[in-house]
């Protein structure tokens, strides 16, 4: 049975990795059983969010105005992460969004994970609903904060520890980690259109953007993807207002 793990859960402004983006990020390393370092962060997305992300969470427009941009706590993320092994309860999800970001930055992130969700569908087949929630009732686990990123991250953990506890001695192959798979789609460069509107849009508010973007310089641009440039525009509209 694997002892030492990095329990992971995101919350994001919806379910698709190419679109949406990361609002927080949970992660507990697990070492026999024990916490033995915590990581966990909001992240401003550069948008409104949808309400019903905001019912879900808990988590306001007011609580990330303030939150930094996701590249510097994605990449205290990648080292805090380090080669551990992820576990969540439908990991492939969280991995998704991190392999789709980290890939944008030329960073190699390639996994081994256990999901607590393929473990319930395996083991729990009679059970209505394998939801986190569901689950963790079931098994009498208590989450107080339940759709937050470091709280769900650690019932997971709890999670995968009663179900091994339960049937890990008469299948033990079942809890060993799978290597993760997730390809992003390749994303095109910056557009002309896109260019000159965020260059203008720069000019026109007249603005330091250390926090949008590490400076201004037009090299630094031209070096965006499509839709790291959309988003970038979304979070200046949304920050200081459109070009009258």
């Amino acid at each position: 049975m694997i002892e030492r793990f990095v329990a992971l859960d995101l919350e994001t402004t919806g379910l698709d990795p190419e679109k949406d983006s990361i609002i927080e990020v949970g992660a507990a390393r697990i070492v026999n059983r024990r916490i033995t370092g915590k990581f966990c962060a909001l992240i401003n997305p550069g948008r409104p969010l949808p309400e019903r992300i905001v019912k879900l969470t808990g988590i306001t427009d007011t609580m990330l105005a303030s939150a930094p941009a996701a590249e510097p706590v994605l990449f205290a993320l990648y080292d805090f992460l380090g080669t551990d092994i992820l576990l969540g309860h439908n990991i492939l999800f969280d991995y998704s969004f991190l392999k789709k970001y980290y890939s944008t930055k030329k960073m190699e992130f390639n996994r081994m994970g256990m999901d607590t969700l393929r473990l319930a569908r395996k083991f729990c087949a009679d059970r209505e609903s394998k939801s986190l929630s569901s689950m963790c009732g079931y098994y009498h686990i208590t989450n107080a904060n339940a759709h937050r990123a470091y709280d769900d991250a650690v019932t997971a953990a709890g999670l995968f520890f009663k179900l091994a506890e339960e049937f890990g001695e008469a299948d033990a192959g079942a809890f060993d980690p799978e290597s993760l798979e997730f390809k992003p789609k390749k994303q095109g460069p910056i557009t002309a259109a896109q260019k000159k509107y965020l260059n203008d849009l720069i000019k026109y508010h007249r603005m330091n953007i250390n926090g949008l973007l590490e400076a201004v310089e037009k090299t630094q641009v031209e070096q965006l993807t499509k839709s790291e440039a959309s988003r970038m525009i979304d979070r200046i509209i949304l920050e200081f207002g459109k070009m009258v």
